[in-house]
């Protein structure tokens, strides 16, 4: 008899805690009872470590943002009847379109995993303070190098955190972290690794006596990349 009774005292032990565990269920449960309140908010795409790593997520988002304005600047700079580098003008309008598009990815990212992006609140990743843009073609090169390295260190920060978790809970999230690894630190190496030769090859080029033909030759060289 004491065995039939600890079977059943388990039995009703292990439901409680899978009612503990399906919390949607348990919120459908009561919303459609007869006394139901109609609210499902455990109901979400919440999982994982999302909860520790939104506002990381959302603090690259508007780095991503704000570097794909600071591109666009550049591009408009080149383009301008002063400087004619069109070669320039291509290489930081696609670094604009593409911190645009990953700006767009991320949001879609964030949103897909529960989560909420909130352009409304200041920020200090923002672009209230819109960067020097009037510089020549090396120079232009190297901020461009160093805002790649931006990007690179803030992708690599989201995915630290998504794989070590927080001090106290130590909850990762390999999702996001194969997300980041795939879509973003790949990409990031191969743009710091291609900036970096050509401010490199440019300087090289620069320190004639007269580098006007040489910067003219690399602009040519740009535009066909």
């Amino acid at each position: 008899m004491k065995f039939f009774i600890a079977i059943a005292l388990f039995a009703l032990c292990a439901l409680a805690q899978a009612q503990e565990q399906q919390t949607c269920q348990v919120d459908v449960q009561s919303a459609c009872g007869s006394i139901g309140s109609g609210e499902v908010r455990n109901c979400n795409a919440r999982y994982g470590a999302i909860g520790h790593l939104e506002h990381k997520m959302q603090d690259y988002i508007q780095l991503q943002l704000k570097k794909s304005y600071e591109y666009l600047l550049l591009a408009t700079h080149f383009n301008s009847y002063q400087m004619n580098r069109p070669g320039f003008q291509k290489l930081y309008q696609g670094l604009s379109d593409r911190a645009f598009d990953d700006t767009i990815a991320l949001i879609k990212q964030v949103t897909r995993r529960g989560g909420a992006v909130d352009f409304s609140k200041p920020h200090d990743k923002g672009v209230a303070n819109p960067p020097e843009v009037h510089l020549n073609e090396l120079e232009s090169l190297a901020r461009a190098l160093d805002n790649e390295k931006e990007l690179t260190l803030g992708a690599i920060h989201v995915h630290t955190s998504a794989t070590h978790g927080t001090t106290a809970s130590r909850e990762h999230d390999p999702e996001m972290a194969h997300y980041l690894q795939e879509n973003f630190l790949s990409k990031q190496s191969a743009s710091v690794r291609k900036l970096s030769g050509y401010a490199n090859d440019l300087s090289k080029l620069v320190s004639v006596r007269e580098p006007s033909l040489s910067v003219y030759l690399f602009d040519e060289f740009l535009q066909k990349q």
